[in-house]
Parts: C-alpha cells; sequence; structure tokens
C-alpha cells in the first residue's frame, strides 16, 4: 500500500474550479500538496452522473473527495462509493455559508448541530476504510466567541472516529452576505485555531483561509498541522512550486513554468480526443505566468473564445510565444 505524504499542505476544495483538470494540472507543479474535489452533494452522486462527478487519473493522487449532505445514510453511501473509485479521503463540508447550499440542510449551518455532524461523519466511517475529514468554519452568524468553536470540535471529536479537522479561520455569516463576501468579510482569527490544536494535540488540525504564500503558510506550521490554500494556488499555481522542498523536503529539480505547461500538454490532447473541449482545461492555467512579461496576453488568448472553439492545442504554444518565463527567478 502506498504511504501518503501528510498534509502539510492541502488545496481547498472550489466550486467550478478544483475540477479534474486543475487538479492534474496542478500535479505538474507540486507531487505532494493534497488535493481537493469541488464539493458535490450526495444526490447528485446518487442520483446523478457518477461518472461526472467521481472520474479523476490515478495522477492526482493524494486526492480527496468533498461531499455536502447532512443524511447519514446517503453520505455512507456516498463515502464507500469514494472508496472504491480509489479516493484517499473523504471530507464532509461543514463550512459553504451560501442560501442555496443551507436550503439543501448542510454546509455551515450544520456546525450548529455538531450532534448530527458526528453521526454523519461516523455513519461514513463506518463503511470505509480511507480517513473520512471534516472542513467548517470557526462559528456561524453572531457566535464569535472561541468556546463555540471548541465545543463543536469536542462535540464531533467525542462522539465519532474523525480525527482530521480543516478549520476556516473565519465565521460564516448565513444571512445577509453573499459566498464571495464571507470569504473576504468576517475577520481571520487565526489564534482560535492555534487554540484550538494545544487544546487537543491528538488532532490533526489544518487551517484556512486568507493564506496565499509558502512563508505564510510555514508560520502557521508552527502551530498546527497543515495549511489549506484556496484562491491564489488558483490564480498564481506557480507561487507554490516550491512547496515540496520547503514543505516535504523533497528536493527534486523544480519546473518552470514552460515546463508545467509541457508536462500539461499530453493530458490536453488525450481530453480532447476523448471530446473534451479545450477550454474546460484552458481556463484552469490562465495563472500560469501571472507576474511574467506577456501575461496578460497569454490570459487574452487563452480566453478567446472564436480560438478556443476550434479546440486545437497548438493556440497553448502559440500563447506560450508570447510570454517571457522568468520561473528560475521566481522559484528561488
Amino acid at each position: 500500500m502506498t504511504t501518503l505524504p501528510p498534509r502539510r499542505l492541502a488545496i481547498a476544495p472550489m466550486l467550478d474550479w478544483t475540477d479534474r483538470f486543475y487538479r492534474y494540472f496542478f500535479r505538474q507543479i507540486s507531487r505532494h500538496t493534497w488535493l481537493y474535489t469541488e464539493m458535490v452533494n450526495t444526490g447528485a452522486i446518487l442520483h446523478g452522473d457518477r461518472e461526472r462527478f467521481l472520474r479523476f487519473d490515478p495522477l492526482e493522487q493524494p486526492v480527496a473527495l468533498q461531499l455536502g449532505g447532512s443524511d447519514p445514510a446517503d453520505l455512507a453511501r456516498c463515502a464507500r462509493l469514494a472508496e472504491q473509485w480509489g479516493y484517499d479521503e473523504v471530507n464532509l463540508n461543514v463550512g459553504c455559508p451560501s442560501e442555496r447550499v443551507q436550503s439543501g440542510s448542510f454546509g455551515a449551518c450544520l456546525m450548529a448541530e455538531p450532534a448530527l455532524v458526528a453521526e454523519c461523519l461516523q455513519a461514513m466511517q463506518d463503511q470505509v476504510s480511507i480517513p473520512v475529514t471534516v472542513k467548517h468554519r470557526i462559528g456561524i452568524n453572531e457566535v464569535e466567541h472561541y468556546d463555540y468553536l471548541r465545543h463543536f470540535v469536542e462535540t464531533v471529536a467525542r462522539h465519532s472516529q474523525t480525527t482530521v479537522f480543516i478549520v476556516h479561520a473565519r465565521n460564516a455569516i448565513l444571512k445577509g452576505l453573499s459566498p464571495k463576501e464571507n470569504r473576504e468579510i468576517p475577520p481571520l482569527k487565526y489564534p482560535y485555531v492555534y487554540q484550538l490544536k494545544a487544546a487537543f494535540p491528538e488532532l490533526e488540525i489544518l487551517i484556512n483561509g486568507g493564506i496565499t504564500t509558502l512563508a505564510q503558510a510555514e508560520a502557521h506550521l508552527q502551530h498546527v498541522d497543515g495549511v489549506m490554500i484556496g484562491r491564489e494556488a488558483y490564480h498564481n499555481p506557480y507561487a507554490l512550486v516550491q512547496a515540496d522542498a520547503r514543505l516535504y523536503g523533497d528536493n527534486h529539480p523544480v519546473p518552470t513554468r514552460t515546463e508545467v505547461l509541457q508536462a500539461f500538454l499530453p493530458f490536453v490532447e488525450q481530453e480532447l480526443q476523448a471530446g473534451v473541449p479545450l477550454k474546460f482545461m484552458a481556463r484552469h492555467i490562465l495563472g500560469l505566468f501571472q507576474g511574467c512579461f506577456g501575461a496578460r496576453v497569454w490570459r487574452r488568448m487563452l480566453s478567446d473564445a472564436s480560438r478556443l472553439k476550434a479546440n486545437d492545442p497548438q493556440l497553448l504554444l502559440e500563447a506560450l510565444a508570447q510570454v517571457v518565463d522568468d520561473s528560475i527567478a521566481s522559484a528561488s
């Protein structure tokens, strides 16, 4: 059995962003970072296109399936499918604040029901041998004190076998703020997460929210077990190219941006032959040359609907010719 790397760094599950195309692309940048799917609700898996929601390439591993739901039986069935499909972990979303998710009685609103969360997690654990984890906020609405967070984690840990908690260090405001505003307006309270780790040293605690650099990740790792990075990993993925060396002690040769693209191209060609439109893959690499001369032209070319419609991978090479790859300087 393959030994999995520790969760020192993970890429956050992001709806419409962390699909299998992005995950394959990011794997060209880091070998060890944990990757998470978009949140998939249990109904989509149980009653929808299972292949669409569960398919992934083995190269993506370690990879976790994030589920949204609040029915223990449905979650258990989906967890079993996750293990059968080869996922390394299944994660329960208790952090999404959107009203659409709340209408399904899952996401961040479940923080008000820690006993139910524990029941859901245990139902999944009873069906699988892979880790079952939970991602949540530090509180909801106007409840802002640390004791609320501690009570939630203590209850879930006591009544389930869950030992891995991924904590977005902001409150979730369930009414009045959009999901985007919920990622920016509620203040970050990193000390709450540090305090949580100190109170429960036996638990594996990852911190999430507002983290954009490996230097920040290293600082957080002085207090917690792991760090989860979200939007920066999407908009400026190459900023994490040193993650394997700095966080995992793996000093393999660091690829340049050009080499990352070249490694991604065979996958693009394979997917095009399978009938996948080029735009589904090109949109995930717009940030590869962030900060380089010509990056704006790169993004413009790869966003040109008329060029993308031709589904010709040559477009990526033509766009590459317009940028100056300064990877050596930026990766050092």
